[in-house]
């Protein structure tokens, strides 16, 4: 991935950006999917029972809504990515609104693995990066389960080497 050319941009140096699991992209389609399902089968129960084809109206931009997530799914998932640094691990997700976050390990608070039923068929987990600044936690969805348990264990291990808080 290009950096971006803005002068004020985040030094990255010569680490290496870690993609999330393909898996995830299968997740996120059949999570969409499913409530996609779930519209249409609202829509007809509230069409065909109550005889009302406005519904149709409100089901229709859910949609198309629903169908355009579906579309940009696979983008999505490919502009999620974090390098880990010397000091620090950084995060960055986005396509339109494109967000990058430097989480220092020594501020780290807690790292947590979590994963759902559908997260578990597929061996994926979500990595959450709780720090004492709201706005710099970070959750990394889609990871393999043995890269967060990795990603977990060396997190842990540097914190630990400094001394501080996890």
């Amino acid at each position: 991935m290009k950096e971006p050319r803005n002068p004020n941009r985040l030094p990255l140096g010569d680490g290496t950006w870690h993609q999330l699991s393909r898996q995830y992209v299968w997740v996120r389609l059949i999570d969409t999917g499913f409530l996609l399902l779930l519209v249409v089968a609202a829509g007809l129960a509230a069409w065909l029972f109550a005889h009302q084809a406005w519904v149709w109206l409100p089901v229709g931009a859910i949609i198309v809504v629903l169908a355009w997530m579906l579309a940009i799914t696979p983008r999505q998932a490919r502009a999620y990515g974090y390098q880990l640094r010397r000091d620090d691990i950084v995060f960055r997700r986005g396509i339109l609104w494109q967000r990058m976050v430097a989480v220092p390990y020594g501020r780290m608070q807690l790292v947590d693995i979590t994963h759902g039923p559908l997260d578990r068929v597929f061996g994926i987990a979500q990595l959450k990066l709780v720090t004492a600044a709201a706005t710099t936690g970070v959750v990394i969805p889609g990871l393999a389960q043995e890269a967060a348990e990795r990603l977990r264990d060396t997190l842990v291990d540097v914190a630990e080497t400094r001394r501080t808080g996890l």
